[in-house]
């Protein structure tokens, strides 16, 4: 039997609290790992480990809402952030992730007790030497019936890698820019992005500039749905 590696800070049912200004170095598991916290803010936090270190999750949280994650690097040999089930209210601003799997929600149905991930925003966060930036991983027979929604992703740079990109979808995201540029899909001319499937995307920009644009370079995919601004893909 394979001994779980411990995590080097974990909390439990713990509620009304912050971390701020914490390093942590080379963990032997997650870095940060959150279960049942409730108005928690993570600030300028340096979590470290070797982009081949195995199952070191920067920050895994499951069944916690009113979560605030802001102003951080995180590099790591798996994801980033972590988002398993049972998630409310959770806003991610000004991260830079890298190396690592990038920020996922998942994996997901393994479980019948699983409870629905909702309400999750990212924005101003920058993916850089990452296998992923951003992906859901749900199990292929998935015994729970729990529902995905409410995600907002914004203002997402992928730094330019040998990171192939594919079978993402961006569904049901709605909002404003702050930029004319609302929807910016830039990938690596060496390794576009393939199978990209935007759903239902309504972004507003209210700049006097004019309404809001949507940018694809190095991308294939397709578009469907009410979509503005207009989709540039093919």
């Amino acid at each position: 039997m394979n001994r779980r590696l411990p995590a080097n800070m974990a909390f439990d049912f713990v509620g009304k609290s912050r971390i701020n200004g914490l390093i942590s170095l080379n963990s032997k598991s997650e870095h940060l790992n959150f279960f049942c916290v409730d108005h928690f803010n993570i600030s300028h936090v340096n979590l470290t480990a070797p982009g081949n270190s195995p199952n070191t999750d920067g920050i895994k949280i499951g069944m916690s809402n009113n979560v605030k994650i802001r102003d951080s690097h995180i590099g790591s040999g798996d994801d980033c952030i972590a988002i398993l089930s049972g998630k409310t209210n959770f806003d991610i601003h000004n991260i830079t992730c890298g190396p690592g799997h990038g920020i996922s929600a998942g994996s997901l149905g393994k479980h019948k007790e699983e409870k629905n991930v909702e309400n999750i925003r990212v924005r101003d966060t920058v993916f850089t030497g990452t296998s992923d930036g951003i992906r859901f991983k749900t199990w292929e027979s998935s015994v729970a019936e729990i529902t995905v929604s409410g995600f907002l992703y914004e203002n997402i740079k992928m730094g330019d890698s040998h990171v192939q990109i594919r079978n993402v979808t961006f569904k049901n995201i709605w909002g404003t820019s702050r930029d004319k540029v609302a929807v910016n899909l830039q990938c690596s001319k060496s390794f576009p992005c393939k199978d990209i499937q935007l759903i239902d995307i309504n972004l507003i920009h209210n700049g006097s500039d004019g309404p809001a644009t949507a940018l694809c370079e190095y991308v294939n995919g397709s578009a469907r749905g009410k979509m503005f601004p207009p989709s540039c893909l093919n």
